[in-house]
């Protein structure tokens, strides 16, 4: 977050451990899937903060952990300087107006028995809103801004393209008014085409509402596109965190080197030989986390401390942090 501005969304050292049963027949032992194992970072209000991995690494999870659809394990979560990590569930469906979520799946996310309209207006209705001529103008005017037809309201899901029913998942989530919006790899189920458009229409409904935005993706290139920053998650923690132009253009993780290193190109030759690291091998189980830093088992850099002393994310340069034993070596 860059310096002086006012952070919508914290997160303090968070954590989901899911417990998994094991030990045959009787399954008498039970051990924690860290899926989010700590993690602490801000988002400023009207800021764009881009969060990216390999599928497994924690990323939706934190997604939903940060609006909490999930309930945390440990750690907090500050929402306009309010820690709302121990809110009663009536207190916490008042707060949740101001956060919404887009889901990846705009298959299975919405409910193939109610038309456009009744699925646009259903928030409405659970925070108290009557089904009347005023709630049906807001879903109107909704499906004009995510770009539909009226006509649509009164169409089933079955009847729309995968593009268009992400843009019904975004009215769904933005009619109430929200001032965060979670878009869970909103993008990932869609043709490269109409990726571009929900992109584009997020910058403009962004701008036009005033929203803040955790974008969550595996698709580098689509973030470094929408995002001020960018957060890159491993094993269930933020290794890199950087504005957008630093991450991309001077990376400072070996895991964030490789993902960037990784992203086509239309000329080969125009890449930066330095920033061709490899990742060997498969990542590790979140039920069986290597010593040290989660990534040594893969890391081209790896050094005997790597393999015993877990990294903080330190700061290298002004609002760029990262996880990684080298950056000692290099000062």
């Amino acid at each position: 977050m860059t310096v002086g501005m006012t952070p919508l969304v914290e997160a303090v050292d968070l954590a989901k451990h899911f417990p998994v049963r094991g030990g045959g027949l009787l399954r008498r032992h039970t051990r924690a899937l860290r899926a989010v194992d700590g993690v602490s970072f801000a988002i400023a209000a009207g800021e764009t903060l881009g969060l990216v991995g390999e599928s497994g690494c924690g990323k939706s999870t934190l997604g939903r952990l940060l609006i909490r659809l999930i309930e945390p394990s440990d750690g907090r979560i500050l929402f306009d300087g309010e820690d709302i990590t121990g809110l009663s569930v009536p207190d916490m469906r008042r707060r949740r107006r101001a956060m919404q979520i887009v889901f990846q799946d705009p298959y299975g996310a919405l409910n193939p028995r109610m038309s456009v309209e009744d699925i646009v207006m259903e928030p409405l209705l659970i925070h108290g809103a009557r089904a009347d001529a005023a709630a049906r103008a807001q879903v109107a005017e909704m499906l004009r801004l995510v770009g539909l037809p009226a006509r649509a309201r009164l169409r089933f899901p079955h009847e729309f393209s995968g593009g268009q029913r992400q843009r019904v998942g975004i009215a769904r989530a933005l009619i109430l008014r929200p001032r965060l919006l979670v878009c869970d790899e909103p993008v990932s189920a869609l043709d490269v085409s109409v990726q571009a458009q929900i992109v584009n229409l997020l910058q403009d409904l962004q701008q036009e509402l005033g929203l803040t935005l955790l974008f969550i993706a595996h698709d580098l290139a689509v973030v470094k596109h929408i995002s001020d920053r960018v957060a890159v998650m491993y094993l269930g923690r933020i290794v890199e965190i950087a504005e957008k132009r630093a991450l991309y253009g001077a990376p400072l993780h070996p895991y964030t080197q490789a993902l960037i290193g990784a992203v086509p190109a239309l000329d080969p030759r125009s890449r930066s030989r330095g920033r061709r690291a490899r990742i060997a091998g498969d990542i590790p189980s979140a039920l069986d986390l290597p010593p040290g830093c989660r990534f040594h088992t893969r890391c081209p850099h790896v050094m005997d401390v790597c393999r015993s002393v877990d990294p903080p994310l330190m700061e290298a340069a002004p609002g760029h942090h990262a996880a990684c034993h080298l950056l000692k070596t290099a000062i």
